[in-house]
Formats: structure tokens, sequence, C-alpha cells
């Protein structure tokens, strides 16, 4: 744990995990310094419902927000017996959840602004962030400059004061998921590999910007049917050993919440997540950002999709600890 509050930038690639490439060789390199992981989420909506509702409700997950959005869908949720169903009371803002925490997102999609401020957060447009319309990779350096500068991070140096705790990048259009073009896709996943890099290049070992900065870099896979999941299962196998206690395996611990066993959790094409921020979190031995490398060589394991938030938080000192 560091001794002073960190300050959290995260990048989410919504539904481009299958774009990853050999080529994306910053990605990789920060697996290699990283500490790697999955995050499990509960099954997706019928195929029959739009592409908008499937990318929502895993953001919406990954912002431990479900419950909030069904409300925001005017669905009914599950209460404790105790709490009474009222709409404004069901959807608190993260500043509410973590300690008047100032959180801020990023996102070209019309439903991830609505959602996000319903949630507390200031939403921005990449169009303040970027000065063209390009995106031009080049401009990674600079681009990643002014994303830490949001955060307090200048000239090197670390700010007592600062726009936001928490900066969040949505990448990926969910209302146009479905008729986009594999080389739009292609772009998104190129630009977040430069901005990674220039992440990183600015923040050098040793220095104050990677000491207080938690980084994480999170890549969904989008609509996925079961069929497509034996590929991509998180599930440990019992067939490894031949002992009759592979018979008593316990539910693992991403299938369980408040001591209660989810029933809807997905064992399958979970999102991937690498975190780094340096002599805090705990290098793997992962040594590329892929569900393979993860599996085989990652730290984390897998947790609920839910509780990325609340331990972002945590490193923020925004929160107290979850789990072990």
């Amino acid at each position: 744990m560091a001794d002073k509050a960190s300050r959290a930038l995260v990048i989410y690639g919504d539904g481009l995990a299958p774009h990853i490439s050999s080529s994306h060789s910053n990605l990789h390199s920060l697996a290699t310094r990283a500490s790697c992981g999955f995050l499990s989420l509960r099954h997706s909506p019928p195929l029959s419902e739009s592409m908008n509702a499937k990318g929502i409700g895993e953001l919406a997950q990954l912002l431990d927000a479900h419950d909030a959005y069904m409300v925001w869908k005017g669905e009914q949720v599950d209460l404790d017996a105790n709490q009474d169903f009222k709409k404004d009371s069901m959807v608190q803002t993260i500043s509410e959840r973590f300690m008047e925490l100032r959180a801020a997102i990023f996102t070209t999609c019309s439903s991830v602004e609505s959602f996000g401020r319903s949630l507390g957060f200031s939403v921005l447009r990449f169009d303040e962030l970027i000065k063209n319309d390009t995106h031009e990779l080049l401009d990674a350096v600079s681009t990643a400059s002014e994303l830490l500068r949001l955060l307090g991070f200048s000239g090197g140096e670390i700010l007592e004061r600062s726009d936001f705790d928490l900066v969040f990048l949505h990448v990926g259009d969910v209302e146009k998921a479905k008729d986009m073009k594999v080389g739009i896709a292609n772009f998104d996943i190129e630009w977040i590999n430069a901005l990674v890099g220039g992440i990183l290049q600015i923040a050098q070992p040793g220095s104050v910007t990677a000491s207080r900065l938690h980084f994480s870099v999170v890549m969904s896979f989008g609509a996925v049917t079961k069929v497509e999941g034996d590929s991509y299962s998180t599930l440990i196998s019992n067939n490894k050993t031949d002992s009759d206690l592979s018979l008593l395996c316990p539910h693992q611990s991403y299938t369980m919440k408040g001591g209660k066993l989810l029933n809807d959790m997905r064992h399958h094409h979970p999102m991937l997540v690498a975190q780094w921020q340096e002599a805090v979190t705990r290098r793997d031995m992962a040594g590329a950002f892929s569900f393979k490398e993860f599996k085989e060589n990652g730290g984390n394991l897998t947790i609920p999709a839910d509780r990325f938030l609340h331990e972002v938080a945590f490193k923020l000192w925004k929160a107290p600890k979850y789990g072990a």
C-alpha cells in the first residue's frame, strides 16, 4: 500500500479484446510490469436485445452499478426485505459511494454519457482531450499528458489539488458496435496502444507519476455466445488431479457475493485487466496482454467485474479493502 493516496486512470476498450495483436507492443509491455487477471461478468441479455443494452450492461458491471443500470432502464431489481423501492435512492452517485470521489468519464457514446451522468461522473468528450479530429497517433504523449494533468500530474510533479481523483476512458461506441467495421475497431485498439505507450513514457520507473498513478487497462470481448465460450473459460479444471478430493472443489470466489452464490455469472469471455502502480501492484509472470497469458501466468486470477471499481477506490483511499 502506498504511503499517500493514489490517483487513477482507467482505459476501457469496449469489445476490443479480440483485436489485440502481437504488434501492440505497448499493451504487452504494460502486461509485463503489471498485475494481470480477469473480471467475470454476468450473462449478457438475449441476443434479440440491442448491442447498446449489452455494452451498457457490461460497463455498468465494471462500474459496480448493475442495480443502478436496471433502475436506469426502468426495470425492477431484487431488494432486501427491509428496503423499499425508490428509484431516486437506488442510484447513488460515485461521490456518495466513495467518500466524495471526483470522477470523470470520456466517451463518444451518448448512452454512456447519460448513464455516466446518472452515476455522478463528470462527462467529457474526446474532442475536449484531443485537439484534432483524426485522433492522430503521434499525439499520444501530449494526450497522455493532458489526461495526467486532470489528475494533478504536471511537469514531473504531483499537485496537491487536482480536477479529478479518477479519470475513466471508454473507447468503443456500443451504439455502432453492430455495424462497426473491423477497420474502426482496429483503429481504436491502435489508438489505445499508442496512448498506453504515452502513459508509460511519462510514468518512468522512479518518477513521482509512477509511484502515485494507479493505471488500469481493461478489455472486453463484447457480445459473445455460449458456444464460443469453450476457448475462453475461466473455470479451473478438476481433470488435473486424480485425487478424490477434486470432487469437493468449492465454488470459485468470483461466483459468490455476500456469502451467496450468484447463479447468473458467466464462466467464459471475462474482461482482461492489467493494473500497474510502481511499488504498489504485484508484478506477475504475464508476458503479453492476452487471455492465454493471463490465465497461465497472471497473478490476479478472477474477481467479479463489479468489484473492480471498489478495488480502485481503495487505492485512492476512498473505500475499505475488499476481500483478502
